[in-house]
């Protein structure tokens, strides 16, 4: 089987889990934009942050056998420091430019301020600009409130929701995005958020269809493998490898395709050549490279 992880923050992770990701079929990955968990205080460090999201990361994914996207905003937490975030959005829209830049995200929702909620929408509008799809992020707390003031953004904006992936979905707030057009998110973690037998359970009561699932592995307690684990959880479940295929890889796929600048019929996995530098760093420590 092939994997596709759409939302894991791999600049949080070694390159030991770029090893085991490749070994269990996972070719491809979306890193959104995210908060760091040390709050950033200057403008400066958010253009080191996405030019390593379009520089290093790719090319530390690629010596490991994985293609490596990103979408570019600013995560909801970081939006409540509105000077630094207007400054942040004078950044962002050079960035949207760039070829592994496939979504504008993961923006929404986090304390629901004010301050988030005009970030959120000059984002939208960012993204409607560029021709971009939309990864919203969900709160973590007050979930139903955040999806449901999210759908009505989205539907005052005016974005077309087949542009739009709203992530972080769970039991409560999966049947109110079905009753838009919007494509449906779940994040699979240790414990938290969502397990890939809720998942199963979720698939098996509402179908297939627009149903994307990631990891959202970060720098917390996580794991990037938990999108080829789904898969396992579906098959032993009685889903076809058909079935498989299409949330775990098609759906997401072509979910970004809609920016233009990713497509299924590209997504291969990359030759690793591992004598390949970056700005002359290696991904090596004195290991024989490895050259397919």
């Amino acid at each position: 089987m092939k994997y596709f992880d759409p939302h894991i923050h791999m600049l949080s992770r070694t390159t030991d889990d770029y090893e085991n990701m490749a070994a269990a079929g996972i070719v491809g990955v979306v890193e959104p934009a995210f908060w760091q968990g040390q709050p950033r205080t200057q403008a400066g460090t958010f253009i080191d942050y996405f030019d390593s999201l379009i520089g290093w990361e790719p090319f530390r994914a690629s010596q490991f056998g994985i293609r490596h996207f990103c979408t570019m905003g600013m995560n909801p937490k970081e939006c409540n420091n509105a000077d630094l975030a207007a400054e942040v959005m004078e950044i962002l829209p050079r960035y949207c430019e760039k070829d592994g830049v496939v979504a504008i995200g993961e923006i929404g929702y986090d304390d629901i301020t004010p301050a988030e909620e005009r970030f959120f929408s000059e984002q939208l509008q960012l993204a409607m600009n560029h021709g971009l799809p939309v990864l919203i992020h969900t709160p973590h707390r007050d979930k139903i409130t955040g999806t449901e003031r999210s759908l009505a953004l989205v539907r005052e904006i005016g974005i077309d929701e087949e542009m739009v992936i709203i992530d972080h979905l769970n039991e409560q707030t999966l049947p109110m995005v079905l009753e838009s057009n919007c494509w449906r998110g779940h994040s699979v973690y240790p414990q938290t958020k969502m397990s890939e037998q809720r998942m199963v359970g979720l698939l098996r009561q509402y179908g297939t269809e627009k149903m994307v699932v990631n990891s959202a592995a970060d720098w917390g307690r996580s794991d990037p493998l938990k999108v080829p684990k789904t898969g396992e959880a579906m098959l032993a479940a009685g889903f076809s490898e058909e079935d498989v295929r299409k949330v775990l890889f098609d759906n997401p796929i072509n979910f970004y395709a809609q920016s233009g600048r990713i497509s299924l019929e590209e997504m291969n996995r990359p030759k690793v050549d591992q004598t390949r530098l970056w700005e002359r760093n290696s991904v090596l420590r004195g290991q024989t490279p490895i050259i397919e």
